[in-house]
């Protein structure tokens, strides 16, 4: 199991659009938006980093309004 934060830049006043639009992302199990550099961060759940990299590029890249993201690989301990 791979699982990863995605921190997601938005296009002005974009931002609601494209929350609604990842919510239909059923790998995505946690999403909040942020005051900052970034306007949201979701919480990724994949089967391998291959296909947490293809969700990213794939799904929520594509998304019109994402304007930049950043991934965040994390562990468990």
């Amino acid at each position: 199991m791979a699982m990863g934060f995605i921190l997601i830049s938005t296009a002005p006043a974009r931002e609601h659009e494209v929350y609604s639009e990842l919510l239909k992302i059923e790998e995505i199990v946690e999403l909040h938006p942020l005051f900052g550099e970034y306007d949201l961060i979701a919480k990724v759940e994949a089967e391998d980093f291959d296909k947490l990299g293809e969700i990213v590029v794939d799904k929520i890249r594509s998304i019109p309004g994402v304007a930049d993201t950043k991934t965040l690989t994390g562990t468990k301990f």
